[in-house]
């Protein structure tokens, strides 16, 4: 039997429902698309023939030189091995070829990881990816920001105010925020972070009380509050969009990285981050934080291309 992939024709499609419906969980689901939207893209710009084992190795090898994180690689290879067992299932392509490619080994993480983050351009492409011609990717863009840009946790995202919002020493912080063990600091914040902010509050008409709401499916803002719960699900859908495999947390992650790799001192970080190994530090944050170079100002991230 020919091995091949049909990509021009409603089979393949039929094929793409098959691996997805088998899915409980709506952000699989999604993730699994892009992952397969990705593939079928790459095998054909590449003018491959054929889905085999060599194949697919060397999709995985693309895919670590684009620098994707193993725990995503991963996820994608689990997408292409599913496709394989169903396009075998359907008669399209020979059984023993199928069971080549289901047996091709994912990446090994290097040590253990307590977690995943993001490369810059990956971070990038995730904070671009909301609808900003809607009032819900305005507000959802506004969170990616806040969180990529200062770090902030999910819980502290919800309760955001408008209050929390001051300027200090010329640049715009989070101020008196209140995080993990009642801890009390102040988190600088970068100007694409509050322009986000700026564009969401001022569409949606809002100018006191908690920064973010609820917005309804006819794109309407509903309540005067959003919960933890929600701050995770946004992140999820739009790490999902991007074929990434993300928990909030993992933003937080990936601000404190990026920061230390564009520069930023460890100590200045962990002041933003509010962690217990500097509870000490606090009680001098005046003197000592640097509001004027802080880590926010060294992501290399933007709102727009």
């Amino acid at each position: 039997m020919e091995n091949k992939l049909i990509t021009q024709s409603n089979e393949l499609e039929q094929l793409k429902r098959m691996v997805t419906d088998d899915l409980t969980s709506p952000y699989s689901r999604v993730m699994y698309a892009k992952a397969l939207d990705d593939f079928l893209a790459w095998y054909q710009s590449t003018g491959k023939r054929g889905l085999t084992k060599a194949v697919v190795a060397e999709y995985k090898a693309h895919l670590q030189a684009q620098g994707y994180a193993p725990a995503t690689i991963n996820q994608k290879l689990s997408a292409i091995r599913k496709l394989a067992a169903e396009a075998a299932d359907n008669g399209l392509m020979d059984a023993q070829l199928a069971n080549g490619v289901k047996a091709l080994k994912g990446v090994k993480s290097a040590g253990v990881r307590t977690g995943n983050w993001l490369t810059r351009d990956q971070a990038q492409k995730l904070l671009q990816t909301p609808d900003i011609t809607t009032l819900k990717g305005l507000r959802d863009r506004a969170i990616l920001a806040v969180m990529l840009g200062a770090g902030l946790r999910r819980s502290e995202v919800a309760a955001l105010t408008f209050e929390h919002i001051q300027q200090r020493e010329g640049r715009w912080v989070i101020v008196d925020l209140v995080g993990k063990g009642k801890r009390v600091r102040t988190v600088p914040i970068p100007s694409w972070a509050k322009q986000a902010i700026d564009e969401w509050t001022q569409t949606a008409g809002l100018s006191s009380g908690r920064i973010f709401r609820a917005v309804n499916k006819g794109d309407r803002v509903v309540g005067d509050s959003l919960t933890s719960q929600a701050v995770q699900d946004i992140v999820k859908e739009y790490a999902a969009k991007c074929g990434y495999e993300l928990a909030a947390h993992d933003l937080r992650r990936t601000f404190a990285k990026l920061a230390r790799k564009g520069g930023a001192d460890l100590m200045q970080i962990q002041l933003t981050l509010g962690h217990a190994s500097v509870s000490t530090t606090e009680r001098y944050i005046g003197e000592q934080q640097d509001l004027t170079s802080a880590p926010c100002d060294v992501l290399g991230l933007k709102l727009y291309k």
